[in-house]
């Protein structure tokens, strides 16, 4: 049998259905990116696949789906809770999405993924950093940094900056930072802190265990051009831009396309999560929460066994989490839910196992877990 042909996009890490450049994109605007960055010109498209009918986006698809759904709940008494519910989530954070989707859009159009391949491959403690912090510009989702990750691994990523940017963009990036404001105000802050210091703390885990050759670092020996400065990258390219009509629409027009191709990605996970949270304000009584998920340790082992069985992506997480909130008060169940679903997301495992290797992949819930558990029960019994 041969091998599986990899049609993930080398730009977002999402499946791709274009072929051109000896790889498959999801659309135009990842092809427009990749050429920009590799310097090759454009040109057809190969035969070989198509880019999906609009009708057939995932937003489209979903976004009707469930339109019908909310629309028929409304003349339905016993379902109108339902639609009141979705309607109470999209006014609490419409104005998250639009700035985080904006935001993510700037960041896709002005920096190059080449600053973040350059500080994620040294084998130093400060990787772990750069790759946390550098998470924080990956306008992703979680899904799509999975992707991004292994690539960034077999350039010559470190596994332990590869673990730290794993787990931190999830949680650290612009606009999911954005939208967990939008739902948990401030509280927020101990979120994103907290994700950070897991990755932080993980990723120097695993630069130990990797010096003593416990985990696997098949890409380890690959060097990175340590002449590229991007300091001085950044000097020239502000220094040569010129704030001209054409400059400024154009930019403007490289913004929106990031923008909407961020949306596209995922805004669907995000009305699904609505949805999911939707449905248990509105029909699952508050006292199955105060039982199951409420501050206790039950509560927080509860949380984590369905973290680990529910498959949604980050941004599908955050509505669903924040649910277990408002019903329970219980903030440390929140972010268990959140954090631990990454941890211990099964998509994750096997990427790692199948690219990185079985020992680095099976520590990695080994070694966060715990400290998520920890960090929930003390949320729980201090704020």
């Amino acid at each position: 049998m041969g091998k599986k042909e990899d049609r993930r996009d080398p730009v977002c890490g999402m499946k791709g259905t274009i072929r051109k450049h000896g790889h498959y994109f999801c659309s135009q605007h990842c092809i427009e990116k990749y050429e920009k960055e590799h310097g090759v010109k454009g040109g057809h498209a190969e035969c070989a696949a198509h880019a999906k009918k609009w009708y057939k986006e995932r937003l489209f698809v979903v976004s009707v789906v469930l339109g019908i759904i909310l629309i028929i709940s409304f003349f339905i008494e016993f379902l109108n809770p339902l639609t009141f519910a979705f309607l109470d989530y999209l006014g609490l954070i419409w104005w998250a999405l639009l700035l985080g989707f904006l935001l993510g859009g700037v960041i896709d159009y002005f920096i190059p993924n080449q600053y973040i391949r350059r500080y994620l491959t040294p084998h130093k403690k400060r990787t772990v950093l750069y790759s946390v912090v550098l998470g924080f510009l990956m306008s992703a989702c979680s899904h799509g940094i999975l992707a991004i990750a292994m690539e960034l691994y077999k350039k010559g990523a470190s596994t332990s900056s590869v673990i730290a940017f794993l787990l931190a963009s999830p949680w650290a990036n612009l606009p999911i930072t954005i939208l967990l404001f939008g739902f948990f105000g401030f509280n927020a802050f101990y979120i994103v802190i907290s994700a950070i210091v897991v990755a932080v703390i993980t990723g120097l885990i695993y630069q130990v265990l990797d010096r003593k050759g416990w985990i696997e670092c098949k890409y380890c020996d690959i060097k990175v051009d340590e002449s590229f400065s991007v300091r001085e990258d950044a000097k020239k390219r502000i220094k040569n831009y010129r704030a001209t009509k054409e400059n400024l629409k154009r930019d403007l027009k490289g913004v929106v396309r990031g923008s909407w191709s961020l949306t596209k990605m995922v805004m669907w996970w995000i009305i699904i999560g609505m949805f999911m949270a939707s449905f248990a304000r509105a029909f699952i009584p508050h006292d199955w929460f105060m039982l199951y998920l409420g501050p206790t340790l039950l509560g927080l082992f509860v949380t984590l066994i369905l973290a680990t069985v529910i498959e949604v992506c980050s941004e599908g997480s955050a509505p669903l989490s924040f649910e277990i909130f408002k019903q329970t008060g219980a903030f440390g169940n929140s972010f268990v839910f959140l954090n631990a679903g990454v941890a211990t997301d099964y998509t994750e495992i096997g990427l790692l196992w199948s690219n990185v290797g079985k020992r680095a992949a099976i520590l990695l819930p080994i070694i966060t877990v715990p400290q998520i558990m920890v960090l929930g029960w003390l949320f729980n019994v201090f704020l």
